[in-house]
């Protein structure tokens, strides 16, 4: 039975958190566990405080008079919305930046991106991640511009990067994910030897990144979960992210494995992530064509892609498979906007909206917290 609140506020860790502040978040595997645990721990004390007593929130303008950049080069609704509305818990400004307004597509370069915005920018996100092999690394070299910028002119504001998601993770997302599985499971070390189903879904709509099953798989198994990730044979995942989750999870003392039927990532599961993201092999030919501004061939491509997932439209989370979860009532999870009637039924939605409307509540508070533990010194004291 779900239990709507953690049984206890995770303490914070003064120590790690203060070895956090001016610290950016690209991917979750470069923080370690106890710093993703401290994140984790802000996050659920600014929801708790968000929730304050007699539902009056308290004042969590813990950064106020400060801009909080975020330059988006692929659409988004909920991580868009989720960063204007941290930055402006926090007592930030939110400036949306639309990637093609940006001069990137006529050859300025991040660094010189980053050095132009550093000088504004207090907080910057950015999200790129359509193409392998450069959302990641044009975010690091963005944080190169700032921090080169800054070092130049003898500044002392901390200007941490966030990844609002890229080729490789969406860290935004997936520390939501599990800051959600948490709440729903009533404790912070919930999801250890819990079995976890990551699977690929079917969709007509386009190709998607691959970063956030390739986020959940190299986030959940750190943390004790037995999870299962289930694709069609051409949608496996990069192989450093495969390499990773296998590595954590022998660590962490839970389980990993990659099959190739949906109904056994749904066998037993506690929770299960139906998601769709487009073939391999195809996204890698994205890269020279993206390169090239080849837009007929990119066209192609998203065509040929399309026509690959339509083999697969079999690919569904349906009621018999929800039915083969554990006792039939496994709690189902989405990134979102999921395609109703493809990646999943419309009564298998209707049944979790609510669900996955509070799975994406948590979105905000993850990062109020990363940019809290990047920005706020002392922040332990002034959380309480």
């Amino acid at each position: 039975m779900m239990n709507p609140t953690l049984q206890a506020l995770p303490p914070l860790d003064r120590d790690v958190l203060g070895k956090l502040f001016g610290k950016s978040l690209l991917l979750t595997t470069d923080w370690t566990t106890a710093e993703l645990e401290a994140l984790l721990a802000v996050a659920a004390r600014l929801q708790a405080r968000d929730h304050g007593r007699g539902g009056v929130p308290a004042d969590n303008a813990l950064i106020p008079n400060e801009l909080a950049y975020a330059v988006f080069f692929d659409n988004s609704t909920r991580t868009k919305s989720a960063w204007a509305g941290a930055a402006s818990r926090l007592g930030m400004s939110p400036v949306i930046v639309d990637g093609s307004s940006t001069q990137v597509s006529h050859g300025e370069t991040a660094v010189e991106t980053g050095a132009m915005l550093g000088m504004n920018a207090h907080a910057m996100g950015i999200r790129h991640d359509l193409i392998l092999g450069e959302g990641n690394a044009f975010m690091r070299d963005v944080k190169k511009g700032i921090d080169d910028y800054l070092g130049a002119t003898d500044k002392a504001q901390k200007v941490p990067v966030v990844n609002l998601q890229c080729d490789i993770d969406h860290p935004t997302q997936t520390l939501a994910d599990l800051a959600w599985l948490r709440e729903h499971f009533g404790d912070v070390d919930a999801i250890r030897g819990k079995k976890i189903g990551v699977s690929w879904a079917y969709s007509p709509s386009y190709a998607k990144p691959l970063s956030v099953p390739q986020g959940l798989i190299t986030l959940l198994t750190r943390f004790g979960a037995d999870v299962t990730l289930a694709h069609p044979e051409g949608y496996q995942l990069m192989d450093s992210c495969v390499g990773a989750a296998g590595k954590q999870a022998t660590e962490s003392g839970g389980s990993f494995r990659v099959v190739g039927d949906m109904d056994q990532a749904f066998e037993g599961a506690a929770a299960v992530y139906p998601k769709s993201w487009g073939p391999y092999d195809l996204m890698l030919e994205r890269v020279a064509a993206n390169r090239a501004a080849d837009k007929d061939a990119l066209g192609d491509i998203e065509r040929r892609a399309l026509e690959r997932n339509a083999k697969h439209t079999d690919w569904i989370c349906d009621e018999r498979r929800m039915g083969l979860t554990e006792g039939g009532d496994a709690l189902y999870m989405h990134c979102l906007p999921a395609d109703i009637g493809d990646e999943v039924t419309p009564g298998v939605m209707a049944k979790h909206t609510v669900n996955v409307a509070r799975e994406a509540n948590w979105k905000v508070y993850v990062i109020m917290a990363m940019l809290a533990v990047g920005k706020v010194e002392g922040l332990a004291d002034r959380l309480g």
